[in-house]
């Protein structure tokens, strides 16, 4: 059995039959899972040289979001979420889907300063449809394996940036994300079902992903975020420091985007507009996910 962002809860559930891999299941969908070449002539955030880095590499970094004071209120807002679920018996990966309930989350997703970069990628309509806390704990022996995201998501279309905000220093040490630049163009490749002793995050993994190019490792120091395409072949490995690696992914898509399973609850409109109302829009939330 396989969460919404792909993770493998099968182990817990004590399931040890062999499954479909997340592609598997989705064969009989038609979807587009080609990368569309960013065009924007005059970008306001970014320069026309780091768009032609995304078209050419499938990502970017670094961007420095907030500073050590404002990342520091966020640290401290993620602490007492991380505390409240695993108070209820749930991982350091559990918190997911939070922005819908929890107005701090909600406020990173409409953030300005992260908004501005993924407009000048996506177009000023834009929908954040998830949101979801990646927390490598000291010493854990997790990792997540190599994939591509747009795989696992049951939409007709290509379309989502995601947007990864370290909460916590990444480096090496703890398990910064890794990707192979240029696997976006190469198309959906094939993959395997986890196996118990990859202590796998998710529940698929794309063997040999090394073959397609050499891994570049995404190093950002709290507050920073890079943002990458959906079809880009990335992971990341386990968490060998004695130092947390947390960081928010916020995912944003184009509007015209359908959703193929119930995967729209909880989107909000970020900017412009949604000329078909394909998405239901969340209002900001009064809570804090509790």
């Amino acid at each position: 059995m396989t969460t919404k962002e792909g993770l493998d809860i099968s182990a817990k559930n004590g399931a040890a039959a062999p499954r479909q891999t997340r592609m598997e299941e989705m064969v009989h969908y038609q979807r587009d899972l080609s990368f569309p070449l960013v065009r924007n002539d005059h970008p306001q955030a970014i320069s026309p040289a780091q768009i032609d880095f995304y078209n050419d590499n499938g990502y970017l970094l670094p961007f420095d979001i907030f500073d050590e004071r404002e990342i520091a209120d966020h640290r401290v807002q993620f602490d007492d979420l991380l505390a409240r679920v695993q108070a209820c018996g749930e991982s350091s990966y559990s918190i997911n889907g939070y922005h819908s309930k929890c107005a701090g989350i909600y406020d990173l997703c409409v953030e300005p300063r992260i908004v501005r970069i993924v407009k000048d990628i996506l177009g000023d309509d834009l929908i954040c449809w998830g949101t979801h806390y990646f927390c490598k704990m000291p010493g854990e022996g997790k990792q997540v394996a190599w994939h591509q995201d747009a795989t696992y998501w049951p939409f007709d279309k290509s379309r989502t940036v995601t947007v990864w905000l370290a909460i916590d220093d990444a480096d090496r040490a703890n398990g910064a994300m890794k990707v192979i630049p240029g696997s976006h163009r190469l198309g959906p490749m094939t993959s395997k079902a986890s196996e118990a002793s990859d202590q796998n995050v998710l529940a698929d993994v794309v063997p040999d992903a090394e073959a397609y190019g050499e891994p570049v490792y995404f190093e950002l120091r709290g507050g920073q975020a890079s943002v990458h395409t959906d079809m880009l072949l990335h992971g990341s490995e386990p968490n060998s420091s004695d130092r947390r690696r947390c960081g928010l992914t916020i995912r944003y898509c184009t509007p015209d985007v359908r959703s193929l399973e119930d995967y729209h609850h909880g989107a909000i409109l970020v900017s412009g507009s949604d000329p078909e109302n394909r998405w239901p829009h969340t209002a900001r939330p009064e809570g804090d996910g509790f």
